[in-house]
């Protein structure tokens, strides 16, 4: 019998970044964990927690996955198997405190609009960046979050700890999937839970940015669907 899914979306994002894999999984127990009611991370990982199965595969991405390693700590035994896309193990450095901030100054300045424009060119790369298609994803999903929720978001994010310490505590099958033109997370950030996790792999998505499930569907859908079902 397979396992039920648990998904776990990352800032600014919504159901509608997983929606290949939803298409491709129907018929399944597929749950998309709530990214919204909380403001810091060890608030949404037990919230997952008290939603989820006794035993699911948890696949997350970016915050999801700040998420997913707190999950780990507090509940390895029900994960079975474990999918982090487009994330980091590290907490914040000064760098990405001050970028944080200046979103909240812009929501706070009553400029909300504009943190999804200010992150385009983070979220994908200079090629894709006419695609109106994938822009409007990524602008629908900013507005569905709305900005107390991405203000909540940001606080649990900023507050975060340091996951490394811990990753080699991880035992259950872990898959990394990266897009190699990322402008958030690098391919140093994933060599770094991949060599910390054992047995843990990295699938490198060839042209993608931050989005690649989205991004790169026809790769992405039966990676992570192979791997899932293996």
């Amino acid at each position: 019998m397979s396992l039920p899914i648990v998904l776990i979306t990352g800032q600014l994002l919504t159901d509608a970044v997983w929606q290949p894999l939803l298409n491709a999984w129907k018929g399944r127990e597929v749950i998309v964990a709530d990214n919204r009611s909380d403001d810091t991370i060890e608030g949404f990982a037990q919230r997952l927690l008290d939603d989820a199965p006794p035993k699911f595969v948890l696949v997350a991405h970016a915050m999801g996955g700040f998420v997913a390693f707190e999950v780990m700590r507090r509940a390895p035994g029900r994960v079975a198997k474990l999918a982090l896309i487009s994330t980091l193990a590290s907490a914040d450095g000064p760098a990405q405190t001050a970028r944080r901030q200046g979103y909240i100054d812009l929501v706070e300045s009553g400029n909300f609009d504009q943190v999804v424009e200010e992150r385009i060119p983070i979220l994908f790369p200079e090629e894709k960046r006419g695609d109106d298609g994938l822009l409007g994803i990524a602008r629908t999903m900013a507005a569905d979050t709305g900005a107390e929720t991405f203000l909540a978001q940001q606080r649990a994010i900023m507050a975060r700890i340091d996951s490394r310490p811990r990753l080699g505590e991880i035992a259950v099958p872990t898959l990394l999937v990266w897009g190699e033109k990322d402008g958030i997370t690098s391919r140093a950030h994933h060599d770094e839970i991949l060599e910390a996790i054992p047995g843990a792999r990295l699938e490198v998505i060839a042209g993608a940015g931050h989005l690649p499930t989205v991004e790169a569907p026809d790769v992405v859908v039966p990676l992570l669907a192979d791997f899932v079902d293996a």
